[in-house]
């Protein structure tokens, strides 16, 4: 069972990118993309949740926070990247 769940949970990061890649393709905003995969941390998270509920395993409750946590860190980072893309084109724009 526990190869089953790492296994969905880096399922689950790949989806809450794949889709935050697409709405930055669609909206050309990292910002919204940032946005975006914070949001599915919470939803990913309570997902996690759910599944560790329906297994009847106390622990796994850990599980969803535990995924919560990475798809946080996750949407931190793209939007310290959205940070830094911005800072780099203000730069550009004065010289």
């Amino acid at each position: 069972m526990g190869n089953f769940l790492v296994v969905l949970m880096i399922f689950l990061i790949v989806i809450a990118n794949v889709i935050g890649f697409i709405i930055f393709k669609k909206e050309k905003s990292l910002y919204s993309a940032a946005l975006i995969i914070l949001l599915l941390a919470g939803v990913f998270g309570g997902l996690g949740i759910a599944l560790s509920l329906f297994i009847n395993d106390a622990f796994a409750i850990f599980y969803g926070l535990n995924l919560a946590g990475y798809l946080l860190i996750n949407s931190l980072i793209v939007f310290l990247i959205a940070i830094l893309v911005t800072i780099i084109k203000k730069f550009y724009s004065i010289f």
